[in-house]
């Protein structure tokens, strides 16, 4: 190991004598560089190599780069590079292949090859490190672009860019990215060759030795490119998404017009093509900005907008789908969140969208975040001038039977009865806690945190709890005693929070959080009564003695303070032995042990 070490040291004496030589670097730092050099080198040859010693020595060597160009800026000197940049950058190089030979899953050592190459001037190189890489990941359709890329910018090859975007697709035939890709690179090429063609024509050059097809000026290879691609991905929005492409080019009037009438003539039964087709009218040929006006400007966006929905109606009569709808709703909308100082126009905008959102309501085919926006920001009542009791309670009672499952829309609904006074709350409170899947069903426990925030009424509050108390899911029934104690110790006090108790404590399902609230309502009072903790301790331990060990300790230490009698420890700690059963045991006796040495804190 020391020979090659040595050995790979004594090549680097002819550049550093150089640098040396030409007053890049001094004496004393070319000592240090091969002290340096040498411990990185002894890295790379133990005998179990770690790729952060190879990225090490890397980072070094181009920090050794960029510091020779800095000083070669700053004293003006720019002779001898192939005798001191180049042994250099061609030992970064076989780093990089040494590296990336023995990581060679590691994605972004190969992408920092690629960098290094294409910063340091040596492009030629970048097609091999491709070319090893895509040998190694054919599977990753992001690098055969990547490298198509790189031969159309970094070393002008179109013919080699299109060479590897077809063995891309044998891999990957049917993956958009690479079609939308190879699509834009034979416009560009196009664009290139015309560009070419105008500069040649300019100079009044003979344009004989050059070949200028006019297929592939007008663009033929893309389409045939655009062909294919529609032959194996037949989807709506793949297609638009090509059109886009060719529509950055102001030589693609021909291809656009053969994608549009695909499109119109293929894909009608796509929301998708409908919502393209309908927003196009936004940018269709006008007056525009060179209205003088405010209000003639906003005369001719209406119209724009209302010729978009012409196109949405005809959407939806020919596919009355909620997709449909769906864009047709977000269109309106977007266009309603747009800002504009016409009152007029904002007006419209409003119409529009409430008289859409009813329509796809009367269907059945309203997507459910829009009852948020609908009924939530009471935007039906305010621009129709319809009284809220008339309209909305109506609109959420019916979100609640089309979205049964959805806590969002029962909260919602909940919410808006309240606000407007209605006395149906209690039953569509009911209704909720039944119809909510049991999965999600102790989100609804929050429902009635808003339902106390808006209640005026104690009765209705106490019913409203009454009847979640009975629900047939053990996590809602739990989750709302424990609130039911809580509203009770926060409304009435201790009293009612202990009468409350009273009253559940024999109620089933029982959670452990409901005796330890009740246990921290008696601590916060001013004089504690001991023998209520151990009321309350008790009947815990009678639900989870069997296998709560945390429960037992706590007893334990609760005895051990200020209100309890600590000769009743030893008796409490017979029981938990006798009682808990399994791992728990083994866990309380490591817990009572800690705190019989001091190392477990009391009770507080």
């Amino acid at each position: 190991m020391a020979e090659i070490v040595q050995q790979r040291i004594e090549d680097r004496i002819p550049e550093l004598e150089q640098l040396e030589r030409v007053g890049l670097f001094t004496k004393k730092e070319v000592k240090s560089i091969i002290k340096r050099a040498t411990a990185l080198e002894y890295k790379l040859h133990r005998l179990i190599v770690n790729k952060e010693d190879f990225i090490a020595y890397i980072q070094y060597e181009i920090n050794v780069l960029e510091l020779i160009k800095k000083r070669r800026a700053h004293i003006h000197y720019h002779f001898k590079r192939e005798e001191i940049e180049f042994p250099i950058i061609h030992r970064i190089t076989s780093l990089f292949r040494r590296a990336t030979k023995k990581w060679k899953d590691d994605v972004q050592l190969w992408f920092s090859h690629v960098a290094f190459c294409k910063k340091w001037g040596t492009k030629m190189a970048i097609s091999k490190v491709f070319s090893s890489m895509l040998a190694i990941h054919p599977d990753k359709p992001a690098l055969w672009i990547m490298a198509a890329k790189s031969e159309l910018e970094d070393r002008d090859s179109s013919e080699s860019a299109r060479h590897l975007f077809l063995r891309a697709l044998r891999f990957h035939p049917n993956n958009k990215k690479v079609y939308q890709e190879y699509f834009r690179m034979e416009l560009l090429h196009c664009e290139k060759l015309r560009q070419q063609k105008e500069q040649l024509e300019k100079a009044e050059m003979d344009l004989g030795e050059y070949e200028f097809s006019p297929e592939i000026l007008s663009g033929k290879l893309a389409e045939v490119v655009y062909r294919d691609a529609v032959g194996k991905i037949k989807e709506a929005g793949f297609v638009i998404s090509l059109l886009n492409i060719a529509t950055i080019f102001d030589f693609t009037k021909e291809l656009q017009d053969l994608i549009l009438n695909d499109l119109q003539t293929n894909y009608t039964e796509d929301s998708v093509t409908w919502d393209f087709m309908a927003k196009r009218e936004l940018d269709a040929p006008g007056a525009g900005d060179e209205l003088p006006t405010a209000k003639g400007r906003a005369s001719d966006i209406n119209r724009r907008e209302e010729r978009c929905c012409q196109v949405y109606e005809e959407g939806v009569k020919s596919l009355n789908t909620e997709p449909m709808w769906t864009c047709y709703v977000a269109f309106c909308l977007e266009r309603l969140k747009r800002k504009t100082n016409v009152q007029e126009l904002k007006d419209k905008r409003q119409e529009r969208l409430l008289t859409v959102m009813q329509r796809a309501h009367d269907s059945s085919l309203l997507k459910e975040s829009y009852y948020k926006n609908w009924v939530g920001h009471g935007l039906y009542c305010n621009t129709l001038g319809l009284k809220p009791h008339s309209v909305s309670p109506r609109v959420a009672m019916t979100a609640t039977q089309r979205y049964s499952q959805s806590v969002s829309v029962w909260s919602l609904s909940l919410q808006t009865l309240m606000q407007l006074g209605s006395g149906d709350i209690g039953r569509l409170f009911q209704d909720a806690l039944t119809h909510v899947n049991p999965k999600v069903h102790t989100h609804t426990s929050s429902v009635i945190c808003v339902v106390n925030s808006y209640m005026s009424t104690l009765s209705t509050t106490v019913q409203l709890y009454v009847q979640s108390l009975l629900s047939p899911v053990s996590a809602v029934a739990m989750e709302m005693k424990e609130k039911y104690l809580d509203w009770s110790f926060s409304t009435g006090g201790y009293k009612k929070a202990r009468k409350t108790f009273m009253s559940l404590q024999e109620n089933r399902p029982l959670s452990k959080a409901f005796f330890t609230r009740m246990i921290g309502i008696e601590k916060k009072q001013e004089m504690p009564k001991m023998n209520n903790l151990r009321d309350y301790y008790e009947r815990a331990l009678q639900e989870f003695g069997t296998f709560d060990d945390d429960l037992w300790l706590q007893y334990i230490l609760e005895e051990q303070g200020t209100y309890g009698e600590p000769q009743n420890c030893g008796k409490i700690h017979w029981r938990a032995m006798k009682f808990l059963e399994g791992e728990s045991v083994e866990r309380f006796t490591t817990r009572y042990t800690l705190f019989q040495t001091g190392h477990l804190g009391g009770a507080q």
